[in-house]
């Protein structure tokens, strides 16, 4: 038998080695292309009708189809959402999800430490689904013709207005405070129990001024009970495209939106979340998607998990310092 010459006998090795990998790969990129092998659940910390809820239902029949599996929405209701998303933490059976807010994957910890799961470390991000602005709203017959006038008159009223939040901690208090610190108006906060309260108390002139949802917002506009002053995102948002931004106003460097988002148990490999992020990015860019979140008040994104995760580092620091800076801690 002739002998193998030294480049002989590494082209052999290296062929080998190719094999072997190849035997070893085959495996596990089916067993990646196997999962879902039974049915998804996606929890959501909110009751049933609720907006996370809505849209977490909106994305579950596409997502079966994507997946090849059913798609189960698990309501565990609680603790403004984290109870839901400390069950998506610690979950272990490789088939559960959560739709979840902001709040839930930024600053809970930061307002509670003793919510029970860490954001960055125990959940994973898929895919950023909706983002929406607040509305800076006021009564009707507030003052100022424009959000730089009325900006005004809030900055020569002090602490003689007060604004309202539906409660400590809330992205209507945060979301105010972050405007009193770039604009210089100093509104006293006052918490009520939730947004019909803020609603009646605004419409009585009880409050000059608060942050609302858009939905609630432009319905209320609409219907002449409350007067529209400026959107919280950087420019002018779909969602009310009548209204100037805040940024547009005079108020620097402010931007600040509400969102929600899909999220899995950091222990997830990664496979399974590119597959997920991958079937979600393309449901919630569909046009019948993103007609169903803006009707629902979200301006549709579709996201990877990396952008998620920026975004998620972004309003932890903006919001934490907000947290920090005025001691705020949730009731």
């Amino acid at each position: 038998m002739p002998r193998l010459t030294l480049s002989r006998r590494q082209a052999l090795l290296s062929a080998l080695s190719a094999g072997l990998l190849g035997l070893t790969a085959a495996p596990l990129a089916q067993a990646a292309d196997a999962w879902p092998s039974k049915p998804l659940r996606i929890v959501v910390g909110f009751p049933a009708g609720s907006s996370p809820d809505l849209t977490a239902r909106a994305l579950a029949e596409p997502l079966e189809k994507a997946l090849g599996q059913p798609v189960i929405v698990d309501n565990r209701t609680g603790a403004g959402g984290n109870i839901g998303a400390d069950a998506v933490a610690k979950a272990t059976d490789g088939h559960t999800i959560g739709l979840m807010i902001n709040g839930n994957m930024t600053i809970s910890r930061l307002l509670n430490p003793a919510v029970r799961y860490d954001p960055v470390k125990d959940l994973a991000p898929i895919s950023l689904v909706g983002v929406a602005p607040l509305v800076l709203v006021a009564p009707v017959h507030g003052p100022g013709t424009d959000a730089r006038s009325f900006l005004e008159a809030a900055r020569a009223a002090g602490a003689k207005w007060s604004y309202g939040s539906p409660g400590v901690g809330t992205v209507g208090h945060l979301g105010m405070e972050l405007l009193k610190s770039r604009s210089g108006i100093a509104p006293v906060h006052v918490p009520y129990p939730g947004y019909p309260q803020v609603f009646s108390a605004l419409v009585a002139g009880d409050l000059q001024l608060s942050m609302l949802p858009p939905a609630l917002a432009s319905q209320q506009i609409k219907a002449g009970k409350l007067r529209g002053i400026g959107v919280t995102s950087s420019g002018r948002s779909p969602l009310v495209p009548e209204l100037p931004s805040l940024s547009d106003a005079g108020v620097p460097d402010f931007n600040l939106e509400i969102w929600n988002a899909v999220a899995a148990p950091a222990s997830m490999p990664k496979a399974h979340i590119d597959k997920l992020a991958a079937a979600v990015t393309a449901i919630v860019r569909t046009p019948d998607m993103r007609q169903r979140l803006f009707q629902q008040g979200w301006q549709a994104v579709g996201s990877s998990p990396d952008a998620l995760a920026n975004r998620i580092r972004t309003d932890t620091q903006v919001l934490g310092n907000i947290i920090r800076a005025q001691h705020i801690k949730a009731e």
